[in-house]
């Protein structure tokens, strides 16, 4: 299966990195393959959205390993703040308002 093969989100474009670890293992592929566009468009931006490269590497493991849990969206995600099609909601507002003023 290639990068063209697997599904991406809705604003989001799967990323090489989260591609090659999901095409490597069937059964996170399966379970990907199984997710909403909404549901992976969420973990693709949890995914891209850290700073530091290290990090980046945890994430995508943790996609892989939690997709095969049983686990369908990131734990404590405020939710993709690229969607242009839909408004950021109040909660999430609030959420990235305190993450900016504790920086």
């Amino acid at each position: 299966m290639t990068k063209k093969d697997i599904s991406s989100g809705v604003a989001h474009k799967i990323p090489s990195d989260l591609c090659v670890a999901l095409t490597s293992d069937p059964k996170a592929l399966a379970a990907w393959e199984d997710l909403t566009p909404l549901a992976r468009n969420e973990w693709i931006c949890w995914t891209i959205s850290v700073k530091k490269s290290k990090t980046r590497s945890q994430h995508v493991g943790r996609v892989r390993t939690e997709l095969k849990k049983g686990i369908r969206r990131p734990c404590c995600w405020v939710g993709c703040i690229h969607r242009t099609d839909k408004p950021i909601s109040p909660s999430a507002q609030y959420v990235l308002g305190k993450k900016s003023k504790s920086k």
